[in-house]
């Protein structure tokens, strides 16, 4: 693969000059150019593994072969249901190549969850680590799949996927695909109701990845870190793809744990960061490491995925004296919103401007374009349809424009920054409230390190907001003396009525804030709240 010339879009660019449009070869550039730089430091296992691109590319042709002998066919559905590791992306790319669509699922849902998407997909393989995701595992059988590899322990029914593996020549099999052919099928996060299938596209996805490498790239330098979980765009889109794509190197871990995840930055010179608020928020929390180890190699930390508060961008430039890049994407459309190819630092709060080769309008309520309103995004990235979801397809996808459902707002110089997903928002006796607004307001003071806000029902005011609230370490604070901290440093109608205090704040199983979960605990904890009840009216 060559670089897109800054005269040709990328679109058309790949379209006319590359030989095979398959994504499982998207890092062929680094491999021609660095066979033996270390591709991955894969530390998921209990003894760290080093591979160097040329051993990657190995592992992947034998998961093509691998499967392919298993009986998987072209065009069908492949569950993969593994953890982080070089095994996740061997079985994943393995797949590609083969032109069959894996289905990176999130083994953390719960089980009814797991089953809707396992028959949704139609499945009738899996490949999956029946000691780590044993759950997923269990709905294959009870399901009654055909074609059962496992990646680690011996099961009845199911093939030794190792073995198999091992025993495939070192051979290079590649589907030659069109630009539109769907690749992969991931599975939203499930945070707003049943997951729905995404279907992306082999050209859509090389073409995410050319972009990024053309306007925004990483150097062979670089060492990037991953441990949010490589079934979500996140740590795939942010994360993997760009690093293996410019010959950098990946130090992968199988999950996050803040107090490990700083130790491998430090021992393996981690060079960029990124994940969700709450890791970060998490990390701020072990003061003995930050004094402790050595972090200078670290250039950049990135956030996205889920609200990003000001005030931890804040403490994380104090602390680590670097800037931190707040990122806006989402499954189905990529990143339309990126840093300034000029230079210019984004006001605090931006997810930035819109990207070259994107278009991006914000629609109102009434079908117009605002400087507030509702994100909707049109590139190759956008996925091809909502699977088995005609009607969803038909209102989220109109004329190539994707709607997101989130609601942004712009700046007179074009810089953007995430308000609330539309059916976040709620109203208390005639305000709207984001929660985001009430969060940050919460992390202004200097004892809070997180916050979640959820609306509860009231007995005068429909709904009113409740909070979750994450202290830092040693740190005491009541609920009257939080509340007073609000009424004096912000309006009367973001005061938390009721107020939770935790030691974590819960995330779902793709590392987002679980809103519907917290909702939950706080209507257990404190049902309808009353005007002259917990807190304040």
């Amino acid at each position: 693969m060559k670089t897109a010339p800054a005269t040709t879009t990328v679109v058309d660019w790949i379209k006319r000059d590359f030989e095979v449009i398959n994504l499982g070869i998207f890092f062929d550039a680094a491999l021609d150019a660095h066979p033996d730089r270390i591709a991955v430091i894969d530390l998921s296992e209990a003894e760290p593994h080093q591979y160097t691109y040329a051993e990657l590319e190995s592992e992947v042709r034998r998961a093509a072969l691998a499967l392919a002998a298993a009986g998987v066919k072209k065009r069908e559905r492949l569950i993969v249901s593994i953890p982080n590791g070089v095994r996740f992306l061997a079985a994943f790319l393995g797949a590609l190549r083969i032109a069959t669509i894996p289905v990176p699922i999130n083994f953390r849902l719960g089980a009814d969850q797991l089953r809707s998407i396992v028959r949704d997909t139609g499945a009738r393989a899996i490949v999956g680590s029946p000691r780590l995701t044993a759950a997923c595992c269990d709905i294959a059988d009870r399901l009654g799949m055909e074609i059962k590899l496992s990646v680690d322990v011996a099961r009845p029914g199911w093939i030794d996927y190792r073995s198999l593996s091992a025993s495939q020549p070192d051979k290079r099999v590649v589907e030659p695909m069109a630009f539109d052919d769907i690749a992969f099928q991931p599975y939203t996060s499930g945070t707003t109701g049943t997951p729905k299938g995404i279907a992306l596209t082999h050209g859509g996805m090389i073409w995410g990845i050319e972009h990024s490498q053309k306007y925004w790239p990483l150097s062979p330098s670089d060492r990037v870190i991953v441990a949010a979980p490589m079934f979500h765009k996140n740590a795939m889109r942010g994360s993997v793809k760009p690093s293996l794509r410019a010959g950098a190197s990946l130090v992968i871990m199988r999950s996050f744990e803040a107090r490990s995840y700083m130790q491998a930055i430090a021992d393996h010179k981690v060079t960029s960061a990124s994940g969700v608020a709450t890791m970060f928020a998490e990390i701020l929390r072990q003061t003995d490491l930050l004094q402790s180890l050595d972090f200078s190699s670290l250039k950049r930390i990135s956030m996205g995925s889920a609200i990003v508060p000001p005030e931890l961008i804040e403490r994380l430039e104090r602390t680590f004296k670097i800037g931190v890049r707040e990122s806006f994407g989402l499954t189905e459309g990529g990143g339309a919103l990126r840093q300034p190819l000029d230079g210019r630092v984004p006001p605090r709060g931006s997810v930035g401007l819109v990207a070259p080769e994107l278009e991006v309008r914000l629609v109102d309520a009434d079908g117009k374009e605002s400087d507030l309103g509702e994100c909707w995004i049109r590139s190759p990235y956008v996925l091809k349809e909502y699977v088995n979801l005609p009607e969803l397809t038909r209102e989220r996808i109109v004329d190539g424009w994707l709607r997101t459902g989130d609601m942004l707002r712009r700046d007179a110089d074009g810089f953007h920054y995430y308000v609330t997903r539309i059916d976040d928002m709620f109203s208390c006796g005639g305000e709207n409230i984001y929660p985001k607004e009430v969060e940050n307001l919460a992390l202004k003071h200097p004892d809070v390190a997180n916050a979640a806000v959820a609306p509860l029902k009231h007995d005068t005011k429909g709904l009113a907001p409740a909070a979750m609230i994450m202290l830092k370490k040693g740190k005491t604070l009541s609920e009257a003396e939080l509340q007073d901290f609000f009424a004096h440093n912000g309006p009367a109608y973001a005061i938390p009525r009721a107020i939770l205090f935790v030691d974590a704040i819960p995330l779902n199983g793709a590392g987002k804030v679980d809103r519907p979960g917290i909702r939950k605990t706080l209507e257990e904890k404190f049902g309808m709240l009353q005007s002259r009840g917990i807190g304040r009216a």
